[in-house]
């Protein structure tokens, strides 16, 4: 028995998330240290650590890796940590995301926010979300979860002073964490009915479970399920959304819609596809339904969003972001009918969506620093004023829309639809093909503004516009280097995965169990 208790430890596998917690200590201790005029430093140290944790991915590549394995004298060959092509795709997107909203929230932690705090606070939740898609049994993927989602509250509410970031947070809070109870009980039924918290072991074991189990177990796959269907802002879990994005501060929305909805689609597929197959008559059937019904609440309410409302740019991404959920529920359902093939379509859209959405936040953070209620109204002749700007939203803009010159935003949503056909479920097809039909009108109505001819425009922005600039127009501030290189970097990666989209769809057949 005490064998079972000895484990192997590969510390190059579980390299990339312990670096990123070990530079989030790092970071906390030096802000007791450094002076006020130099906490800027820190802000780099984040950005540096997260370069490095990518770094490591390199020579992870090369085959899969696993530790916290059992000793082989127990006959039984379960690890808790596994770094195979999933992980690592996975984790690729959580720290680039993390990356490009550290590079977002430089000018931040200068201004608004207290820097020790927010860098100890973001590389903290980076670290659990790189963590969560290499974790492999119950135990490591609550606790990943939870390491990722902590810090996610505390930084949405990091706005001192803010009423609705404060308001934010608690509801963000509040309705996390009885998610997250619901999902402790629906894995102690599961431990209960099959003596396990290894997902493999549990696959096994939950085709022998005695009848007078069964309930139980059934019960222990469903509530199991909600904690991770809230990370991806499934409906009817996605009431939160909105007010959490207006209330936290850009950065914090931004690292939401993509790290937080990775952390939780990942969860839903090792908990789906691995530990629960014998069951999947039971999560695929509800999860085609989730799908249906978020990607449409997402739409309808993205398309009521009115252009004059305050924040209604934000808003209208959160709920975009809720929709697009639904998009990337569609394979992990579509493998409950035809095999583990499907989820690969999740993981390409997922890459696709995280650096056209990061870009489009890196706009609406510069356009903000102007014209701070953030009305899609204020983005009216965007062009004249910076026409790199406009372009670059109309470029991630219509991605998401999955218009060309946005290619990759057209691929992946050809390869999720392709999904629901192969799996058989029509049904599913034709309701994703009315929502993206839906999407374009409020996708599109944005685009169109921004080349619109300016008009007078409400004097909210501070100072006056710079020489040159058509009256009317948003008179940007000259952007800082963080947030261009943000720009620079998505827009980029845009169009390389536009000019190459077999790079993504690549990732579609490579990251398989």
């Amino acid at each position: 028995m005490t064998s079972q208790l000895v484990q192997s430890v590969d510390w190059l596998t579980i390299a990339p998330p312990v670096l990123t917690a070990a530079v989030a200590l790092a970071v906390l201790v030096a802000d007791l240290f450094l002076p006020p005029e130099r906490k800027q430093v820190l802000g780099w140290t984040a950005i540096g650590g997260l370069t490095a944790a990518l770094a490591l991915l390199v020579p992870l590549r090369a085959d899969d890796r696993s530790t916290f394995c059992l000793t082989p004298d127990t006959r039984v060959t379960a690890c808790s940590y596994t770094a195979d092509h999933f992980t690592l795709v996975v984790q690729l997107l959580v720290l680039g995301g993390a990356l490009l909203t550290a590079l977002l929230s430089l000018d931040e932690t200068r201004k608004r926010l207290p820097a020790g705090e927010y860098w100890f606070l973001l590389l903290s939740s980076a670290a659990g979300a790189a963590l969560l898609p290499a974790s492999r049994d119950l135990a490591t993927l609550v606790v990943a979860l939870e390491v990722a989602s902590l810090p996610a509250f505390a930084l949405v509410g990091l706005k001192r002073g803010d009423r609705m970031s404060g308001e934010a947070a608690l509801k963000f809070f509040l309705s996390s964490v009885t998610a997250t109870a619901v999902t402790l009980l629906g894995a102690s039924f599961v431990y209960a009915t099959t003596g396990t918290l290894h997902l493999t072991e549990i696959a096994q074991r939950l085709d022998g479970v005695p009848g007078q189990f069964q309930t139980l177990a059934e019960a222990g796959v469903a509530l199991t399920l909600v904690g991770f269907a809230f990370k991806t802002a499934a409906v009817p879990f996605h009431f939160w959304v909105p007010d959490t994005y207006v209330g936290a501060p850009l950065p914090v929305a931004a690292y939401l819609s993509v790290v937080g909805k990775a952390v939780g689609l990942t969860g839903l597929i090792l908990v789906t596809v691995v530990a629960f197959p014998s069951y999947a008559d039971v999560w695929g059937p509800a999860l085609a339904v989730l799908a249906a019904l978020t990607m449409t609440a997402g739409n309808v309410a993205a398309l009521r969003q009115s252009p004059t409302r305050a924040w209604s740019a934000v808003r209208l991404l959160a709920w975009s972001s809720v929709a697009q959920a639904g998009y990337l529920l569609v394979p992990i359902a579509a493998a409950a009918y035809s095999g583990n093939d499907q989820v690969g379509a999740t993981v390409a859209y997922a890459l696709m969506y995280a650096v056209v959405n990061l870009g489009a936040f890196a706009v609406v953070a510069l356009v903000a620093r102007v014209r701070p209620r953030n009305r899609i109204e204020d983005y009216r002749g965007l062009c004249a004023a910076s026409p790199a700007a406009a372009l670059a939203l109309a470029f991630f803009l219509l991605n998401l829309a999955g218009l060309p010159p946005g290619i990759i935003g057209l691929f992946a949503k050809v390869t999720v639809f392709s999904a629901a056909v192969d799996a058989g479920l029509g049904w599913l097809a034709v309701v994703m093909a009315l929502n993206v039909v839906i999407a374009l009108y409020y996708y599109l109505r944005w685009t169109a503004l921004l080349f619109r001819t300016p008009e007078e425009a409400p004097g909210e922005a501070s100072g006056g516009a710079p020489e040159g600039t058509p009256e009317g127009s948003v008179a940007l501030r000259r952007p800082s280097t963080p947030i261009t290189l943000a720009i620079a970097l998505t827009a980029a990666a845009g169009a390389v995965l536009s000019g190459y989209p077999q790079v993504a769809l690549r990732f579609a057949a490579t990251t398989l169990f």
